[in-house]
């Protein structure tokens, strides 16, 4: 099982290579939203911002999501390092209901772009 050290680790990962996303995925990138991301098998949360490219961690609550952030990203722990490692598709994931995905229309027609 993946620690909270290691989640937080993944998610700078997926800051990064947000990043360094080009095209569409770039635009997808930029949106200014607020994000959350619950880790169920750690009942923790992950609470920030995805602004200028990046994903900004804010806090580390114990618990499900406190606020209904625009974003909002649910999944175990292993699943997350896996996604970010390259080792699960987020398609695959997403339809088998592994990782749910909460957000706008408008904004989810633009992370499909992403993801």
């Amino acid at each position: 099982m993946a620690t909270i050290e290691e989640c937080r680790v993944a998610l700078e990962k997926l800051s990064d290579n947000m990043q360094r996303a080009e095209g569409d995925a770039r635009a997808a990138a930029a949106l200014d939203r607020s994000v959350s991301c619950h880790i169920t098998d750690l009942d923790v949360t992950f609470v920030g911002r995805m602004e200028d490219g990046r994903i900004h961690v804010h806090d580390t609550l114990q618990g499900p999501p406190r606020e209904k952030a625009q974003i909002r990203l649910s999944m175990t722990g292993d699943d997350l390092v896996a996604l970010v490692g390259g080792d699960l598709n987020f398609a695959k994931a997403w339809g088998s209901g592994r990782v749910k995905l909460h957000a706008g229309v408008r904004d989810l027609l633009q992370l499909r772009k992403l993801l």
